[in-house]
């Protein structure tokens, strides 16, 4: 992992000065517009380019302390969001090297505070703070069929064998980035949220900064036949009015497990995904998906989250995980087997 220290710093400078109750309420006037008219291309379309954010705090799945709302007041968003200023403030003490010292068969964990950049405030989509990226089913959860939850369960087993380094998930490898940050559909992860948006008369280029993935999409074009099962899909797209449409099947099968820190599913090889991506003001665009797989869900389910317009530039991902520690992730598997010790670490769960 390789993120930026000077965009850390800039970007808690900018959320230090502002007063929490001016960012929630800025970010719900600049959404609820919705008479906003795009600038154009040369060549007629809407110009979407540049680089753009979607780091955010409110995760897929609505959390069951919400009781099923997907609309919270601004007090709430305050009280949570003040939390996770306090959460952070706590993370970035320094620690204690004698209390915090690894032993043996403990897990030392991941990255410290310094390197995370997950966002500190809930995402807003027409001037309404949302507590969960889904929004439909109604419910804000997955909407698993009993053939999902067995496939489902199915890879998160095989996250826990290290036979080779072909089990170990996709990240870990550094072949994608982990959560589907690239998409689709795009999701947030804990840090290099950004995402280049250049277009042409003839293809859309997206390319996130979690692992420099980058998605090709053709417009106007159809899917490749028979199909290709590449990272991150088979794209085409079209113009509808001032919303790019982008559709998506055809994945890898090895990519099926999308998982981070705050949310997992679980996508076939013929998983169906519709994504709008409408820019509603100069600085935000709303970005909508859809995701159509009846191999593993009972119904399609649908999610919403702004992409916010950032003058920060997109940084180099140099995976150095999965190229120089995956040796001793495979050394301890076979060394935990020479002791007969369980070796199964810790992954992360949602809030």
């Amino acid at each position: 992992m390789l993120t930026s220290i000077p965009k850390i710093i800039r970007a808690a400078e900018l959320v230090r000065s502002l007063p929490l109750t001016a960012t929630v309420f800025f970010s719900m006037s600049v959404l609820a517009q919705n008479s906003y008219t795009p600038p154009l291309t040369e060549w007629g379309i809407p110009d979407l380019q540049g680089n753009w954010n979607i780091a955010s705090q409110t995760v897929l799945e609505r959390p069951d302390r919400y009781n099923g709302r997907l609309v919270l007041s601004s007090e709430e968003a305050m009280q949570f969001e003040a939390m996770i200023d306090t959460r952070n403030e706590a993370s970035d003490a320094p620690s204690d090297p004698e209390r915090e010292a690894p032993r043996p068969g403990v897990n030392v964990g991941g990255y410290n505070n310094f390197w995370m950049d997950p966002g500190n405030r809930l995402a807003v989509v027409n001037g309404e703070i949302r507590s969960s990226i889904l929004v439909d089913p109604a419910d804000g959860k997955l909407p698993f069929s009993e053939s999902g939850r067995g496939n489902f369960a199915a890879d998160m087993q095989m996250r826990e064998t290290y036979d080779g380094p072909e089990v170990r998930p996709l990240a870990e490898r550094c072949l994608v980035g982990f959560g589907s940050t690239a998409g689709p559909p795009k999701l947030p992860v804990a840090y290099n949220n950004l995402t280049q948006i250049v277009q042409t008369k003839d293809h859309v280029m997206l390319l996130a900064e979690m692992n420099h993935d980058a998605r090709i999409i053709r417009l106007d074009g159809q899917f490749r036949d028979p199909p290709f099962n590449e990272w991150m899909g088979d794209s085409i797209g079209r113009y509808e009015g001032n919303t790019l449409v982008v559709e998506t099947t055809g994945f890898h099968p090895q990519e099926s497990m999308r998982s981070s820190l705050t949310h997992r599913f679980i996508g076939s090889t013929t998983m169906h995904v519709t994504e709008r991506f409408t820019r509603v003001s100069d600085d935000v665009i709303l970005y909508q998906f859809t995701v159509n797989d009846p191999e593993n869900y009972s119904q399609s389910w649908s999610g919403e989250l702004p992409m916010s317009r950032t003058d920060e530039k997109v940084f180099e991902y140099a995976c150095h995980e999965g190229n120089y520690a995956m040796p001793g992730i495979l050394a301890g598997a076979r060394r935990a087997e020479t002791d007969g010790v369980p070796y199964a670490p810790t992954y992360g769960t949602s809030n």
